[in-house]
């Protein structure tokens, strides 16, 4: 039995008094409203109504029923209005789940600016390259970067595409052997990113595997030790690029093949998403396209 179904008819039954005029107005048959009070009624183990060749009459408990399925109904219908005005206006919490290193560069700032734009959405932003189940924790929204394709039970929209580069700092080169082809980097100094799907085999050419004295979960934190002299490291652009530009590190085999890496967001569900979790989506990719053709 659909027992709000059941509820509505009974309200309606007992609004307008008549099995015949609420069968007209739902496009029904009168036994079939007469079958599903009756259901009602044997679900309750009580009797709602006073049925007569005339007309209905509600019992004692049929009245103090009726007031109690109106309280529901409205209740209902105001879930429902909650729940399609948040679906359809962007605003409310909006939770997301973003890489570390990516969280503190670019989208740093992209979400100022989005901030700037959607005061009306507060953001709840979670930083870290450790994977996580976004509907169990509750993400609306979160970002994967990744050199192959991401096997996911959730919507991916490819945002942006970045590099790797090989970075080491000037100091570094002067005091260890030359670097001229990729199998030299089996002889050096060489930083692991404890989240790297290839873990000691960095995909250059046809692989090249690598160890050193340094395995760490924050690009970040190696860019400081490869900026020190310390080893080397195969690093996403975005955050290597500022310290190219400023000369505390070098490319190192800048010409060999490498993989590129996509940002992807992901969200859990293909239908109904919410118009901010859109909003969000459609901001980052003019984002990022503005700053690519800028660059």
């Amino acid at each position: 039995m659909d027992k709000l179904r059941a509820i509505k008819l009974f309200v309606r039954l007992a609004d307008l008094g008549s099995f015949t005029r609420v069968a007209e107005l739902t496009n029904s048959s009168k036994s079939m409203i007469s079958k599903e009070i009756s259901r009602l009624e044997e679900n309750l183990g009580a009797r709602l109504l006073h049925r007569t060749t005339r007309n209905v009459k509600l019992t004692h408990i049929g009245e103090g029923y009726l007031q109690r399925a109106r309280e529901i109904l409205a209740q209902v219908e105001d879930a429902d209005q909650f729940a399609q005005n948040l679906q359809q206006n962007s605003r409310g919490k909006l939770k997301i789940n973003a890489p570390m290193a990516l969280g503190i560069t670019d989208l740093a700032t992209l979400f100022a600016d989005f901030m700037q734009l959607n005061p009306e959405i507060e953001l709840d932003i979670h930083l870290g390259d450790e994977t996580v189940d976004l509907v169990e924790q509750g993400f609306d929204l979160g970002f994967r970067a990744s050199s192959t394709q991401i096997e996911s039970n959730y919507v991916g929209r490819p945002l942006r595409r970045f590099s790797y580069k090989i970075c080491a700092s000037p100091e570094y080169l002067k005091k260890h052997p030359a670097i001229t082809l990729p199998q030299d980097l089996a002889s050096h100094n060489c930083f692991i990113y404890s989240y790297f799907q290839g873990k000691d085999v960095w995909p250059i050419e046809e692989g090249v595997s690598v160890s050193g004295n340094l395995k760490v979960n924050s690009t970040l934190f190696m860019m400081q030790s490869i900026k020190r002299g310390l080893g080397i490291g195969f690093i996403p652009d975005f955050v290597c690029e500022n310290a190219l530009e400023r000369g505390d590190v070098v490319e190192i085999l800048p010409h060999t093949n490498k993989p590129l890496l996509t940002l992807y967001a992901l969200y859990p569900a293909r239908h109904f998403v919410p118009d901010k979790v859109v909003k969000c989506i459609r901001y980052l990719e003019h984002w990022f396209e503005t700053k690519h053709a800028d660059n």
